[in-house]
């Protein structure tokens, strides 16, 4: 049992592999052709089926890869935004899931309860596939901020609501005041909570002086901000982004540059393989889907589904355009402060509602029977409604966007951002490397240097300021590349020369990796130094 489940396991990552291939080969998102190649290997003869627990989500995948959001957002440009975050992540949530619960209610005939249950399930658009797609696109900074700042709260919202709605179903009463009430609490609490383990990790890792023990710590990081708050009712969500933001604005200065440098490519592969693995997982559960089905009528999930797809795509751009301009109608100052955007902003925010794991997670977390015995009402057909909705808007919108940012012209807005981008790092490059020099100028006045010593930094010094590129217009970018390039070449020819010396003798294994390293880091940074835009 084991090992077949392994060698399934082994299945899933070559799948995983060849698609991330065949999506760079005709430049579409992985995330599509993941859950379509999960869809096609659920119906492969022989295959076992494979199981999506929900508690696997919500427990052990949705931790990481919130906390691994939050580090990587930036808390300055979240707290810019937060006004427009928290109407999406908040209002918007409760907005669509109010909206199926009474669309549900007057058209398909759901119990109230039933209906909110189902709004909170598919009310949370997923901030995966759509950023991937988005950032490609050039789409404008301050968009993909909000997209990101409202992928990283809205889950916390949308299981508030989940959670409340399913304790109504299941003893049978709400109260809206008591229910707001704790929804505060909990929001205030998890925000205190996740501050603090932040704090505390960093302590730990700053203590431990060992990049593997702090690789470790931030790992357990975000479970540890998670399960807690979870298990005594709350969402564990919003503690794990504040967690990540706390770590992603005092970090820089507490966390070593070996533990860094690690970081990166360790929690660049636990990503990469969590979310193209859910994909993939996501897509298998069409199978079990389908079996179910056939004692499902056809229709029935076909108009619920289409019903509560029309919703969720209307109530997204009716909130978001009155949620954009009447705030700076109302208010001057806020006019004064923050311009209206053009339509077209809004309307790219709207058109990017994916819904994703979290969703379909929460459909099968749903139990099996009430307290009393009796069996869950409409479980099955949530579970439906939940995977189309899932289904339908990654595909469409993934296909989609492309063309629609296009349209809207909205890319070259972004072009012109990632422009003045690299100018400004150019510029803060420079200022750092003029305020090292200072440094050392001072240093050498407090110590005694030989002029040996000083002749070697000042060269390694200028050597990093000739590397830097004196504008980024085309001519220069040219040259630049052809540098890059040539060094390259140099660096693989020094390679293959230690290489030979290895070969023959005249090094040990652990030389050749010394050189090497220190090879691959200059390599890295030759990549690092790539400046990428529109117009070079």
């Amino acid at each position: 049992m084991i090992a077949a489940k392994f060698q399934t396991f082994l299945i899933l990552l070559a799948v995983l592999a060849g698609t991330a291939l065949v999506a760079r080969r005709f430049n579409l998102a992985p995330a599509i052709l993941l859950m379509l190649s999960g869809v096609g290997l659920a119906f492969v003869p022989g295959m076992p089926p494979v199981e999506l627990p929900p508690e696997l989500v919500l427990l052990m995948v949705l931790p990481p890869l919130i906390y691994s959001a939050s580090v990587a957002m930036s808390w300055r440009e979240f707290r810019t935004n937060l006004r427009p975050i928290v109407l999406l992540a908040v209002g918007a949530v409760i907005f669509t899931a109010a909206l199926v619960a009474a669309a549900t209610h007057y058209v398909i005939g759901l119990p109230w309860s039933i209906g909110f249950l189902l709004g909170a399930i598919v009310a949370p658009p997923d901030v995966v596939a759509p950023l991937a797609i988005a950032r490609r696109l050039n789409m404008p900074r301050r968009l993909l901020v909000i997209l990101e700042g409202e992928g990283l709260a809205n889950d916390a919202t949308a299981l508030i609501l989940y959670r409340f709605a399913l304790a109504a179903i299941m003893v049978g009463q709400f109260s809206l005041p008591m229910a707001a009430g704790e929804f505060v609490l909990i929001v205030a609490g998890e925000i205190a909570f996740g501050i603090g383990v932040g704090w505390l990790s960093l302590r730990f890792r700053k203590w431990s002086c060992e990049p593997r023990v702090e690789l470790t710590l931030s790992l357990i990081t975000p479970y540890v901000s998670y399960w807690l708050p979870e298990h005594v009712g709350g969402s564990g969500v919003i503690a794990t982004v504040a967690c990540g933001l706390y770590v992603s604005w005092n970090g820089p200065l507490l966390i070593s540059a070996s533990t860094r440098l690690q970081g990166i490519f360790f929690w660049d592969l636990i990503i990469y393989l969590i979310e193209g693995l859910l994909f993939l997982l996501t897509g298998f559960q069409m199978r079990a889907l389908y079996e179910k089905s056939k004692a499902f009528p056809l229709d029935d999930i076909m108009i619920a589904t289409a019903v509560v797809m029309a919703i969720i795509v209307l109530a997204r751009f009716a909130w978001l355009y009155p949620a954009t301009y009447l705030p700076r109608m109302l208010s001057k100052s806020l006019r004064a402060r923050d311009p209206s955007p053009p339509w077209q902003w809004p309307f790219a925010l709207a058109f990017t509602g994916v819904r994703g794991a979290v969703s379909l997670a929460a459909a099968l977390a749903l139990p099996f029977t009430l307290p009393g015995g009796e069996a869950f009402p409409y479980r099955d057909l949530i579970l439906f409604v939940a995977f189309g909705v899932i289904f339908i808007t990654l595909i469409g919108v993934g296909l989609t966007l492309p063309p629609v940012v296009r349209w809207l012209g909205i890319a070259e807005a972004g072009r012109v951002e990632h422009v003045a981008e690299h100018e400004a790092e150019i510029s803060a490059r420079r200022q750092a490397l003029d305020a090292a020099l200072k440094s050392l100028d001072a240093l050498t006045e407090e110590k005694e240097v030989s002029d040996e010593v000083m002749r070697l930094l000042r060269a390694r010094h200028e050597i990093r300021v000739n590397q830097l590129p004196d504008s980024l217009d085309p001519a220069h970018h040219d040259v630049s590349a052809a540098g890059t390039a040539l060094t390259r070449d140099l660096i693989e020819a020094e390679r293959k020369f230690i290489h030979d010396l290895l070969r023959d003798g005249q090094i040990t294994d652990e030389t050749r990796r010394r050189i090497e390293r220190d090879l691959d880091l200059e390599e890295a940074s030759l990549a690092n130094r790539e400046y990428r835009g529109a117009p070079l």
